[in-house]
């Protein structure tokens, strides 16, 4: 036996399994959840909103406009159609506006703007998609 050498550590076993205990770190730490426990508020004791009834507008490609089962023409509609909106005094219903895709985006704009002007605030565009 040779007293005079000296003894090498070998590091690498060490080293490999840091980096692998470093390696399951950085993945599970995103994976940790926390739970805060809150208290939420309790609901409002009124009753549920019913559904509200709705106004399906028409407006074919040749610019006839159809509410319902009543025809308008397209240059009056938003006179006669102030007209129509005063039988609903609440103007809770529901506005759904299926228009024909050849009509012009102002035209479509032309019914929407009367529709407002008549006071009703829940209006739809209605598509096939």
């Amino acid at each position: 036996m040779d007293w005079d050498e000296k003894p090498e550590l070998n590091i690498t076993p060490l080293v490999d399994v840091m980096l692998v205990l470093v390696a399951v770190l950085m993945l599970t730490t995103p994976m940790l959840m926390f739970e805060e426990a809150i208290q939420l508020p309790k609901g409002s004791k009124q009753a549920p909103i019913g559904e509200s009834a709705s106004i399906v507008i028409r407006v074919e490609a040749n610019k006839d406009i159809w509410v319902g089962k009543q025809k308008f023409e397209f240059n009056s509609f938003a006179d006669s159609f102030v007209v129509y909106a005063n039988q609903f005094p609440e103007r809770k219903h529901k506005i759904l506006i299926a228009a024909d895709g050849a009509l012009d985006y102002k035209d479509v704009m032309f019914v929407l703007k009367s529709v407002k002007a008549a006071r009703f605030t829940q209006i739809s565009l209605v598509s096939d998609g």
